[in-house]
Formats: structure tokens, C-alpha cells, sequence
């Protein structure tokens, strides 16, 4: 019995549990699921305004398009039609030259306030897992800073598709070079692994951006790395498994008609619990070292508890003179008594 004490005590300390109680403590899976139905709204504004700015750059080069492409629906699996007529978005419609150019836009610009408001939800989750309040900043600079972080990670998955248009000819090529059959298994094996890597060391990137720069934290990189790398090995997963999970989730005949938008929800459910809990192994192990994210906040909590010792201390001391007086009027009252 006391093994298992000890045991039930060493489960309870360790890292994972703990961080896992954080998260729920914290109200991390309604904070996810409010963030995946926004998600949903903000990946078409987003996917609209990237190709509106980008098809100016991009139209005319078919193999970076299909890149692009494929790229996105390793993000959000069933959102670009890929030709069996189950996508949410048929390509057509983005490569049409109607939608690139000013005209374009200046259409999406209204939709660019749902992609900004994503990025402001997910700032303030994060914050909640590192159970901080709201970044106190100006709201149009807010906004401005989410925009250009937004636009810098439209240019990172645009970067990211070339690299991966690069890195599939520079393995092709190395392996004519080397004899080795380009169409055999080893050589496809070695290409995907190549598109794995490079994914995950975007997804990286981008987990350490947004738990840095979007949510406004100052997180030292001993604590910011081990972080933004489990965030993307949970990603990564979840691409190899998108289509097994999607596919037993919208299998209810029920659902069949709307099953694409029911799986993009469930997808972006996991991608936000994913991030959030990533965020929240970052917090707890600053917390087990004493770390600060936010010096202002703490400075500001600091003072605070100075002032509520003060008036404590205040308190105490009123609430002892009163008692004096009141012991000295009842001796008196005695002596007046007599």
C-alpha cells in the first residue's frame, strides 16, 4: 500500500500530469474550442487574402501552386479540394485570375479583420495558460502587430513551399546522380521524411513566434525550445493521422452532408489543444523556476500585494486601538460605577 501511495505521489509531481491539470485548471478545452470554431471562419479569410496579395507572385508557376496547396491541406485536411469533389474550397476558384490583383484586395479586406481576430483570441488563451491578463497595449498597434505577424507567416508558407519544391528536385536530383530509381520505395520514403522535416521545422518556428512575439511573453529559450518542439511533434501527428482521425469522425451518415466543415472543426480542435498545451508545458516549467513572462504584470502584482499588507496592516492596527479604547472606557466606566 505505501508503494502505491509513493506511486500515486510521483504520478501526481511529475511534469505532464501536472501540466496536464494546469491546462484544465485554466479552462484550456473551452478556450481550444472557441478558438478551432474561429479557426474555421479565419482559415478562409486567410487562404482568400494570401492568394489575393500572393497569385500576383505566384500565378503562372503550376508546381509551386500544387505545393501551396498541398501545404495547406497538411494545416487543415478536406479544406482544398484535391478533385474527388469533397473539399471545402475547389482550387479553381483561388487560381482564377478574376480574384488576384487590387480588386481582389480590397474585397478581402473585410476578411482580414476574422483572420486578426484569431490571432487575438489565441494571444489571450496563451496568456491564460501563463495566467496573465490581456496584453495592455494600444488597439490599433495590437492590430497592426497581429497583421504583420500574419502576413509574415503567409510569406513563411509560401517560403516553406518553395524550400519543399526545392527539396523534391534536390533529392530527385541526388538520386539520379547516385543511381538510385527516383519512383522506389526508398527514394519516396527519403522525400517524405525531407517534407516531414522541413514541416516540422516550420511548425517550430511558428509555435515559438506566437508563444514569443504574438502573445507578447518574454520566455527564455531553454524554456521557449522544448516547448515550441513538443508543440510541433504534436502537430506533426496529428498531419500523419489528419485523414484517419477526419475519417472515422465523419463516417456518421448523419453528418454526411455537411462532413467537411464537421471535420475541419474537429481538426482545428485538435491543432488548438495542441498549441495551448504546448504553451502550457512552457508556463508550468517557468513557474517551477521561478520565472517571470511578464515583468510589468508581476511588478504591477507586486505592488498590489504590498498594498493589500499595507492595508492589512492597517486594518489591524485600527482594529487593535479600538480595542484599547474600548478596554479603557469599560475601566473607567468601572471606577465611575463605584
Amino acid at each position: 500500500m505505501e508503494r502505491i501511495k509513493q506511486l500515486i505521489a510521483w504520478v501526481t509531481a511529475s511534469r505532464p500530469v501536472r501540466v496536464f491539470q494546469h491546462y484544465l485548471l485554466n479552462r484550456g478545452p473551452i478556450l481550444a474550442s472557441g478558438l478551432s470554431y474561429q479557426a474555421l471562419f479565419a482559415v478562409f479569410a486567410a487562404i482568400w487574402v494570401a492568394f489575393s496579395v500572393a497569385g500576383l507572385v505566384i500565378t503562372g508557376n503550376e508546381e509551386l501552386t500544387q505545393a501551396i496547396f498541398a501545404l495547406i491541406d497538411s494545416y487543415a485536411p478536406g479544406l482544398i479540394d484535391s478533385g474527388d469533389g469533397e473539399g471545402a474550397i475547389d482550387p479553381d476558384d483561388l487560381t482564377e485570375a478574376g480574384i488576384f490583383g487590387w480588386t481582389g484586395v480590397v474585397a478581402a479586406g473585410g476578411l482580414l479583420f476574422t483572420t486578426l481576430g484569431w490571432l487575438a483570441s489565441a494571444r489571450d488563451a496563451v496568456r491564460v495558460m501563463f495566467e496573465l491578463p490581456p496584453e495592455h497595449l494600444n488597439i490599433v498597434l495590437l492590430r497592426l502587430k497581429d497583421a504583420g505577424l500574419g502576413l509574415l507567416f503567409a510569406v513563411a508558407v509560401i517560403v516553406s513551399a518553395g524550400l519543399l519544391v526545392f527539396s523534391t528536385h534536390a533529392v530527385e536530383w541526388t538520386f539520379e546522380l547516385v543511381g538510385i530509381d527516383p519512383d522506389s520505395w526508398l527514394a519516396s520514403a527519403i522525400a517524405s521524411g525531407v517534407g516531414l522535416l522541413l514541416m516540422f521545422v516550420v511548425d517550430t518556428v511558428t509555435l515559438a513566434a506566437l508563444y514569443r512575439f504574438l502573445a507578447g511573453l518574454r520566455i527564455p529559450v531553454r524554456q521557449l525550445a522544448p516547448g515550441a518542439l513538443l508543440g510541433a511533434a504534436g502537430i506533426g501527428v496529428l498531419k500523419v493521422l489528419g485523414s484517419a482521425l477526419l475519417g472515422g469522425a465523419t463516417r456518421n451518415p448523419l453528418l454526411a452532408s455537411f462532413a467537411v466543415i464537421i471535420g475541419l472543426l474537429i481538426w482545428f480542435n485538435f491543432l488548438c489543444q495542441v498549441i495551448l498545451m504546448a504553451g502550457t508545458w512552457i508556463a508550468v516549467g517557468m513557474r517551477d523556476r521561478g520565472l517571470v513572462a511578464d515583468e510589468r504584470i508581476e511588478e504591477e502584482r507586486r505592488q498590489e500585494r504590498e498594498r493589500a499588507a499595507a492595508h492589512e496592516a492597517a486594518v489591524r492596527e485600527e482594529a487593535r486601538r479600538r480595542l484599547a479604547r474600548i478596554r479603557r472606557t469599560r475601566r473607567w466606566g468601572w471606577l465611575f460605577r463605584r
